[in-house]
């Protein structure tokens, strides 16, 4: 059994490392999201503010320090760069699979918990985000161990976690206690929270995050307070960010995309898991209710981003786990997978067909997009064709072989040749070479972030939105020889009469550096 144990962490360790890791730094930061994280640690780590975040010379309050540290620690290591930026999601990723293996294994059994870390491990959302400079990964982690440990009953390991979640992101670091305390309502076990070490464990995550939040308010006071507590978690959750965003079934696309290829069997693994009387049944219903807790929260604030609903994806693999190694052990001989069957073919032929349509006008494209519908049609025909013998695992290893291949074909092919097209580095680049040191740089707010990284050039935020256009004739009557650092769809929204006052310095893929033109200028 050590050696299976052994085996089991070895195989999860070189996919999850595979799946995450290949191609880790092949491209620029992408903007805007991935430059602040990692310029906030840059301009912390050369003023040696270890407590409160800065960005372009000024202190910045909108996440809690724990990735710009981790960011900073990365930095020692590697120094500063792509990779040192998302080497801590991508560690922190393989982290989270493993964590979900040692658990589930106690939670369930060994197999069914080796199932489930490569579900998640494999899910496409998951390997791409842990990709990313971004703070997801890093509060899944914690979240899910959080609430990993409260169904073991590791209730101080529960309370810890859940502090290193707040330090993360904020006040949704509590949401695992949200969870819990609705999952001992619901199964009639709330007589258990005499036992859950309620005092002192809320006191050992007070000492986790209590400390920074302190220091901050000390130092910053009602700034520190009104900026983070109120607009970034209270006032985006009560309004939209991006008006656009604001469907309530924003995330049943997201959930097909991101948890692909298993969102295709996820609906018969939960019917399954609630109408055969299996003897984990309380179990389940806890994972049912984590999942579906983060679903419904983010679905109802307004504001909205794809990587919101990422600490659903644990319990989701763990329940589709279950279910797969239900099949395993032949417990239901007359199964059928006509459901996982028809979804997974409807999913593998859309994703094809839009993966088609998306790229083929893209110059360069082509063989890329074949080689993504190879993947998809891939996955799904041959998962079909075994799932119609009734041979669940070798559609489950299947699966997983084919997620390897998109894997590689999205972070060797994709992504590489499209990165430039949603990064600033090479405007940033350009600007450094074009600028003459004297005049006022106004930079849009998308590109800022990676403008300062790659070029070292803070500039004036300019914000373009779908109701706003900065009023740039008072700008240049202002400052009539200033840059202007634009994306095409911020300059194409600008009136012919801007236009014409301004001279196109350089262009570097999608963006536009350009410069008022002085009334005397020939």
């Amino acid at each position: 059994m050590t050696r299976n144990i052994y085996g089991d962490i070895g195989i999860i360790v070189l996919v999850s490392v595979c799946m995450i890791f290949f191609n880790l730094d092949a491209f620029s930061l992408l903007d805007p999201d991935e430059p602040v994280y990692a310029q906030t640690a840059k301009e912390m780590l050369a003023q040696g503010s270890f407590i409160s975040p800065l960005i372009y010379g000024d202190f910045w309050y909108d996440k809690p320090p724990m990735y710009y540290w981790l960011i900073m620690g990365a930095v020692q290591l590697f120094g500063m760069g792509e990779f040192a930026a998302r080497f801590p999601s991508a560690l922190l990723g393989v982290m989270g699979c493993l964590s979900l293996y040692f658990s589930a294994k106690d939670i369930f059994n060994r197999r069914t918990a080796f199932i489930s870390a490569l579900i998640l491990a494999t899910s496409f959302e998951y390997f791409y985000l842990a990709k990313a400079a971004v703070t997801d990964i890093t509060l899944t982690l914690f979240i899910s161990a959080s609430l990993l440990a409260f169904i073991q009953k590791r209730y101080y390991l529960f309370y810890f976690s859940m502090g290193l979640a707040v330090l993360t992101k904020g006040p949704i670091g509590f949401f695992p206690a949200v969870i819990g305390f609705v999952y001992l309502i619901c199964s009639g076990r709330l007589g258990e929270l005499k036992h859950s070490r309620l005092f002192s464990g809320s006191l050992l995550m007070f000492l986790v995050f209590a400390p920074w939040y302190g220091a901050m308010i000390y130092f910053h006071g009602h700034d520190f307070v009104d900026t983070f507590l109120g607009f970034h978690n209270i006032t985006r959750f009560t309004s939209p960010e991006h008006p656009s965003k604001t469907m309530w079934y924003f995330y049943l696309p997201v959930l097909l995309i991101g948890f692909f290829p298993w969102c295709a069997v996820l609906p018969q693994a939960l019917w399954r898991a609630f109408t055969s009387g299996a003897r984990e049944q309380g179990k389940l219903l806890f994972f049912s209710l984590w999942a579906g807790l983060v679903f419904v929260f983010f679905s109802v604030a307004q504001t909205k981003l794809v990587s919101y609903i990422l600490p659903m994806y644990p319990p989701m693999a763990i329940l589709v786990g279950w279910y797969i190694n239900s099949l395993w052990e032949d417990f239901y001989r007359t199964e059928r997978f006509y459901g996982w069957i028809a979804t997974l073919l409807l999913l593998s032929a859309g994703f094809s067909y839009g993966t088609w349509q998306g790229l083929k006008a893209l110059p360069g494209m082509e063989l890329t997009a074949i080689c993504l519908i190879f993947v998809l049609l891939f996955i799904g025909i041959f998962a079909a064709c075994f799932l119609w013998k009734r041979q669940a695992a070798n559609a489950f290893f299947l699966q997983i072989i084919g997620m390897f291949g998109l894997a590689a074909v999205v972070s060797g092919m994709l992504v590489p040749a499209v990165a430039p097209q949603f990064s600033s580095e090479a405007v940033a680049l350009e600007l450094k070479t074009s600028y003459n040191g004297q005049d006022i740089v106004y930079i849009s707010k998308f590109l800022r972030p990676g403008i300062a990284f790659y070029g070292d050039i803070y500039g004036e935020e300019l914000v373009f939105s779908a109701t706003q256009i900065p009023d740039m004739e008072q700008l240049l009557a202002k400052n009539p020889s200033a840059y202007f650092i634009l994306r095409d769809i911020d300059y194409k929204r600008l009136s012919p009469t801007v236009r014409q006052k301004l001279l196109l310095v350089k262009r570097a893929d999608n963006n536009l550096i350009l410069q008022g033109i002085m009334e005397n200028t020939p």
